[in-house]
Parts: C-alpha cells; structure tokens; sequence
C-alpha cells in the first residue's frame, strides 16, 4: 500500500493527487489501462525522498476504461470529494433505481466486480439502474460533476473495465427476455442462464457463452464465442438491433437501417464505448440437442494431445465445439489435467464418437476417463458450467492470442513443461484452446467491428493468485509472461476483445486491426469529448 502522494504523468504541468490509499496494483490499473491519455510517461509516486521513477509504455492512444486522470483526482482537491450529500439526494429522486454512495448499506456488494481482482477500485456511488431513464441521469450527473463513468452489466472483466474511482452505472437489473416476432428482446443485465432458461421455453435459444452469470451485454459488445459458435457464429453476428444511450443523453434504437454506423460498432466494438446499451435485440437459433463430452488424459501426454487437437478440432465439422484445457492447481503437489470438455450439436452419439476416436488416435494417446451423454441445449450448458475456465474467484492476470498456423512441436514442448514448471503455493494455471473456424470466419472481417474472421483457435494463458497481504493485490505472475511470450511469435497478433489485456501497447489494434479507424471516427460522431470509458481517440483522429 502506497500512501497519499503526488504523482506526476510524462505531460508537461500535469500533476495528480491521490487522496486514499490504494494497493499499488490498483494505481497501475488506473493509469496503465484506465485513465492515462498519453503517449509515453512516467510516474513518481513522491511519499519518500529519492523514490525512482517507473516508466510505464502506452500506444499512441490508451484504451482508458476509466478516465481518471481527466475527471477526478485533480491535484488542488475538488471533484468527487468535494460534492455535497445533497447532491447525492438530487441524483437519487432523479432514477428509478437505486443510488449507493460508499458507506451506505449495500454499497460493498454493489461495487465488487465478480473478480477479486479489481476489488479494492471503489467509486464513489453505484447507480442501479432499472430503466434507460436511469443511464441518462447518471451520465448528466457524472458530466457536471467531472465523475469518470464505469459501465458494468455483469462485471466479468478481465482488465478492471467495470469498475472507477468515480460513478458505477450498473445495468444488473435491466433484466428480461421476450420474443415477439420471432426475435428476442433481451436486457442488457440478464445473466446467461437466464437467456438460455427463457428461451428454451420456445425451443430456441442463442449462439452465446459458457458462463451462466455472464451479462448478455458485455458478452455481444466484444463478440461473444461459445460452443454453437462454430455453427451460428459470435453473439454479435446474431444482433440485430439495440437500444443505446449515447454520450450526449440521448437514446437511440440502431440497427441495419438507423444509425447503421454505431450499429456495426457495437458488433464487437463495444468496448470503444460509443455509447451504453439498454437492450438488445437478437435473432434467435432453434435449440438443439447436443451431445456432451469430457475426456481427461494423464499430464504426460500433453503436448501430443495439443498439436493433435490444434491440427484436428479447428477442421472438425462445424457441429462439434470441443475445447481443450490444461490445469495446475493452486496446491504444489496437485496433479495437473489434460481435458477436453464440449458438445456436438445435432450429431448424434455414434458420429461424435467417431470424430473423438480420430482425435485419440492422431494423439497417440488414450483418455483416462471418457464420459458423453445426449441432453438438451441448456442442460448441457448447465452440466459444463464447471468446467468453463477462469480461476476460482481469486485475482485474475490472463493473456490471449488468436492462431492462423499450428505451433511448432519445439515450443509446444515448452509451453507444457512452463506450465508445471517452478509452480508457487496458492497460483493455479491454465491453457484454454477455443477452436475457431466454421461460421465464426465466414462472416467477412468489415461487415462488423470484430476482425478475427481468419483465425484457427485462441489460446489463452490464466494465472490466478491470491493476495499477497490482507488488502492487496499481487504482482501479475511471471509464468503467464513466460508462456505468452513462448508461443508469441506464432500467433496472428491479434486479441479477442472479451480476454482484454492491460499489458498491450496497442490495444485497439490488438482488438480492432484494420476496423480500428472507422471504429474511431463512429466515436467521434457519438461520444466526441470522450465522456463514455472506452476509446480515447489520437488527436490526428478524424
């Protein structure tokens, strides 16, 4: 823990003062991925006589989540400490919902995101927001009095992007799910489960995720992947329209047809924040039944699982989904797994054995244990619940990446070894494959925001620690460095925008590639002043 200190940003006369203590952690979210508008700079952290500089590296623009630096924390005090509880009030009698200033009771349960990462970031109020009407308040409040805005629907950000040091507008409570014309109208806080229950009522269901207390809105506006993807597609390939308060506090419905441009920013550019969705419309997909499936093969066999599954699942028929996981417990002498867990859907049991046996048999290698059981779309869903990577509550630190080619055996030998190697009490580890192909690359790469229509399968590398001490967060784990960089070289180069990695010196290229300039100009036409958190845009931006 740092105590309150002036810090000083790499822009000349900028000065900024911290008026509570914060882990250091969470000083490094604030300024590395959350509110620094800069190109390259420096922070001293000037609460002892001689303490070094730390230069930190940023793109030509930061993706900011939360632009602190600009609304709050000014140094000469003022902003968000400054405002009186009757401002408070006035904000409160303006909602619907339900406004918790810090210290209020519900306050804590309400500002936690669901990682315990980002835990110690508190704003100074939470608005639970149960109609549209809500958002624009909160917005009109936060603009005149120089808070930074959090958008949070279900809270399951890697990187800390639902969360502020200044007003959280949460969409948690615009729930419900509604078909009318054979379209699903759905609130943007509704958890999937939710979405899946709903819709099974109708035999439908959705091309969505694999976490059931993941927000349908968050999910969409990155993407949205899951094991129909192969199939249907992303989420966001399925939306056909949206409900959205922009910047200036004005609701817009956008689709195809009106206002086309932020329509197709919101199909994976979300996190640009051109504006906050109230709802979203999608054209659903019949429910199928699905076959379900887990293997788990002893460690040993590994590396031969991975390059026979990176060789074989992206080219299976696009029915099957099967993803593969790599894990080493937090305990030093836990076992690490080799599992595969996914579903075929429409195929039936004797078609998936088959491609499962094709896969063993590229392997070398037999399962330990194989289990597959023939149930409907959102039981399945339900059973693999369990299996959907992600740690186990504690502070999250993950890094991804999308592959066009296959890694070499040489690396891949190397990345298992990582996995086990120099293991520390308390960090569990794990490598994710997502296999990608099918309908997720015919979709072409500028028809929505999201780029990544050529790719293969997504690794992700997961570490997750527990505190350090009482109260703080741990340094980011230097297996995960080791590891993305170990296969770094093989990769496509680009991110999927739902696994958002503050550690990127360019981020909206990562995200966005060739799509990061029409992206930026739909931001300058809706949020010009840059009040949502999202894209801060260069100032040779159109």
């Amino acid at each position: 823990m740092h105590p309150p200190g002036q810090f000083v940003v790499g822009q000349p006369g900028v000065g900024l003062q911290l008026v509570e203590e914060l882990p250091v952690e969470v000083i490094q979210v604030i300024f590395r991925s959350q509110g620094i508008h800069a190109f390259h700079f420096t922070i001293a952290i000037n609460d002892r006589p001689g303490m070094p500089r730390r230069p930190c590296s940023a793109g030509s623009w930061l993706l900011s989540v939360n632009p602190v630096i600009r609304n709050g924390y000014r140094s000469g005090g003022g902003g968000v400490d400054a405002l009186p509880a009757r401002a408070w009030r006035d904000l409160a009698r303006r909602v619907t919902g339900v406004v918790l200033i810090d210290g209020s009771d519900g306050y804590d349960a309400a500002f936690r995101p669901a990682g315990q990462r980002f835990g110690e970031v508190r704003p100074r109020a939470v608005v639970r927001c149960r109609a549209a009407s809500d958002v624009v308040a909160a917005l009109d409040f936060a603009q005149h009095n120089g808070l930074p805005v959090a958008v949070r629907s279900g809270g399951h950000d890697f990187a800390g992007r639902s969360t502020t040091t200044g007003l959280l507008i949460d969409l948690g409570e615009l729930t419900g799910v509604s078909l009318k014309d054979g379209y699903a109208h759905i609130g943007a806080g509704t958890r999937l489960a939710d979405v899946y229950r709903r819709l099974e009522r109708h035999a439908r269901t959705l091309a969505a995720g694999n976490g059931p207390s993941v927000a349908i809105a968050g999910l969409t506006l990155g993407g949205g992947l899951g094991f129909l993807g192969r199939i249907w597609g992303l989420t966001c390939d399925r939306l056909v329209g949206a409900r959205v308060v922009r910047a200036d506090g004005s609701l817009a419905r956008c689709d195809e047809r009106e206002h086309a441009d932020l329509f197709w920013a919101l199909r994976g550019g979300g996190a640009a924040g051109v504006g906050v969705v109230t709802e979203l419309s999608f054209a659903p997909v019949p429910s199928p039944r699905c076959t379900a499936v887990k293997l788990r093969w002893d460690y040993r066999y590994a590396a031969q699982v991975m390059d026979a599954w990176q060789k074989w699942s992206p080219d299976a028929p696009d029915e099957l989904a099967v993803s593969l996981l790599l894990t080493v417990p937090a305990e030093p002498h836990g076992q690490a797994r080799v599992s595969l867990f996914g579903a075929a859907a429409g195929l039936s049991p004797a078609h998936t054995d088959d491609l499962l046996n094709d896969l063993i048999a590229r392997a070398g290698a037999r399962p330990n244990s194989r289990w597959r059981r023939q149930m409907s779309w959102t039981d399945m869903q339900a059973t693999l619940a369990a299996h959907v990577p992600g740690g186990d509550g504690g502070h999250l630190f993950s890094r991804s990446g999308f592959f066009q080619q296959d890694i070499p055996p040489g690396p891949l030998n190397v990345l298992v070894d990582q996995l086990v190697a120099d293991r520390r009490a308390g960090e569990s580890r794990e490598l994710d494959l997502t296999p990608w192909g099918g309908a997720y690359n015919r979709v072409p790469s500028h028809a929505t925001a999201f780029p990544h229509r050529s790719e293969r399968f997504l690794l992700k590398h997961t570490a997750t620690l527990p505190p350090a001490l009482p109260g703080t967060v741990p340094q980011e784990s230097e297996w995960l460095r080791r590891s993305w960089e170990t296969v770094q070289s093989w990769s496509s180069g680009g991110v999927y925008p739902n696994f958002p990695d503050p550690t990127l010196t360019d981020p909206g290229r990562t995200y966005w590639g060739d799509n990061l300039p029409r992206l930026e100009r739909v931001k300058a036409v809706h949020d010009p002043h840059g009040i949502l958190p999202g894209l801060h845009l260069r100032e040779d931006s159109p």
